[in-house]
């Protein structure tokens, strides 16, 4: 965690040094980013940064943090029109709304990319914190769903949370490898863009998946699709 010391800098110089540490990581792996190259752009000494953090890693994972953080804030964001909503329908808007932050805040998302993808020393630390994370709001979901009668009463709710969290969180490294497109490498040119409307069947197909596994049939369960344009407001 930062000291307080960098949480008593100026906003604006807080966040410069957080710019360039999104940077740095965002365009190299995490052995080859240099906290010389970050004080380089700052034009500050070496020595300022370890007033604010303990060592590389730190800055590393708090970064990450705020990767977690801005995330789950644009999935709050995510408002359904009726509380009555099905959650597979619901949770069919919370994955275009994840794809989208790639697109929002693509220098965030290529930090992610390279703590799942690079061979981290501390990778295993990296993304059991990740999932963490998505699996409070995840387990939210679920008891929602449970609650509403979308989900089968006789699924057990921390299985649901399981194969809901696994599935969404190991989605994306299938979409890359269908795509063949290497996360690392992604830039202001996204070419995700250009594949949308596969991802969106891919998308469709998922929550088709977990509905058919996880849904409450006896309660006559609407499709996750709520309609044919079902992403349309979400773009």
């Amino acid at each position: 965690m930062p000291t307080q010391t960098f949480f008593n800098l100026p906003e604006a110089k807080r966040q410069a040094l957080l710019d360039a540490a999104i940077d740095e990581f965002a365009d190299n792996s995490y052995n080859h980013a240099s906290i010389s190259r970050i004080v380089a752009r700052l034009g500050i000494a070496k020595g300022s940064i370890y007033q604010y953090f303990q060592d590389k890693q730190d800055l590393y994972l708090y970064l990450l943090d705020l990767v977690i953080q801005e995330k789950l804030a644009l999935l709050h964001g995510v408002q359904s029109p009726d509380p009555q909503m099905n959650i597979f329908a619901f949770l069919r808007r919370l994955l275009r709304s994840s794809a989208d932050f790639n697109f929002t805040r693509p220098r965030l998302a290529q930090v992610a990319y390279r703590a799942i993808y690079d061979d981290l020393p501390f990778h295993d630390e990296t993304i059991a914190r990740m999932r963490a994370a998505s699996a409070t709001y995840i387990t939210q979901l679920v008891e929602q769903g449970i609650s509403q009668g979308n989900i089968a009463p006789e699924v057990d709710p921390e299985l649901a949370v399981f194969v809901i969290s696994t599935l969404s969180a190991d989605f994306g490294k299938f979409i890359f490898a269908r795509l063949g497109v290497d996360p690392r490498t992604l830039d202001g040119e996204n070419p995700l863009r250009q594949h949308l409307p596969e991802i969106e069947q891919l998308f469709d197909q998922l929550v088709t998946i977990l509905e058919q596994g996880l849904g409450n049939r006896q309660a006559g369960a609407t499709p996750g699709r709520e309609s044919q344009g079902a992403t349309d407001d979400t773009r």
